[in-house]
């Protein structure tokens, strides 16, 4: 006799494919902690990166093969935690913060904090925030902008002097309060991945890969110190074309 389910019983179970991406975009957040305790910064910081394309595959994953649940943003959460905020803070406080006593681990202590209110704030905002913008720069962004920086002076052979040490330190500041800042930043959401492009798009998606790997240390820090300061700059803009708006309307 076949035994039918109680009318609203949710399903048992999870999906896998997501939640197996999210799974490692978590464990390469984890070795990224395991390696800034050895000394491998570089290693660290190219496992940051590698949770971000992982972490960027679940979310369009999911929603390409309707597997989205609310375990899986859960989850996600959890993870992004892990590999945005905690080994971030970890690789700058073993790299060179902890030579400034009190003050670096509570630098390190004030980004890791900023990562987890910037992800509970984009949490409670989903269903209302304009999925235009971001509120705050992501967390994936501001770990790229302090992965690449650490990554580009073991890169470079960089001896981690009082003045370059004091520039990370206002660094990892800066985006740890723009994260929890109410600036905005493109999410570039608006972009149809799914329909057909010309075939210059893919053309110039080949030769924007083949320029990261020309220096993909000093190329990614660029690119995501750019996009920290895309934040700014498309604010104040804004701000200026209201005031001249407003001069016009009166």
């Amino acid at each position: 006799m076949t035994i039918m389910s109680p009318v609203g019983s949710r399903p048992r179970g999870i999906y896998l494919l997501p939640n197996l991406l999210t799974t490692a975009a978590l464990f390469a957040g984890f070795y990224a902690i395991v390696a800034t305790f050895k000394g491998h910064f570089d290693i660290a910081a190219i496992a940051i990166f590698i949770a971000m394309i992982a972490d960027n595959l679940d979310g369009r994953v999911a929603r390409l093969t309707n597997t989205q649940s609310a375990f899986g943003a859960e989850y996600d959460s959890l993870s992004d935690m892990v590999s945005f905020g905690i080994a971030p803070a970890f690789l700058g406080f073993n790299w060179g913060l902890a030579t400034l006593g009190n003050l670096g681990w509570f630098l390190a202590f004030l980004y890791s904090a900023a990562t987890a209110l910037r992800l509970a704030r984009f949490n409670t905002q989903l269903g209302v925030a304009d999925k235009r913008y971001f509120q705050g720069i992501p967390c994936p962004a501001a770990a790229a902008i302090v992965a690449s920086f650490i990554w580009v002076t073991q890169d470079n052979h960089w001896a981690t002097s009082k003045a370059l040490i004091s520039v990370f330190a206002v660094l990892i500041t800066c985006c740890a309060l723009l994260m929890v800042s109410r600036i905005r930043f493109h999410s570039f959401k608006q972009f149809d991945w799914h329909g057909r492009v010309p075939f210059v798009s893919l053309l110039a998606l080949v030769l924007i890969f083949a320029f990261i790997s020309l220096d993909p240390p000093d190329v990614l820090f660029v690119v995501s110190l750019l996009f920290g300061f895309s934040g700014p700059i498309l604010t104040l803009w804004n701000l200026r074309k209201r005031r001249l708006a407003r001069k016009h309307h009166k």
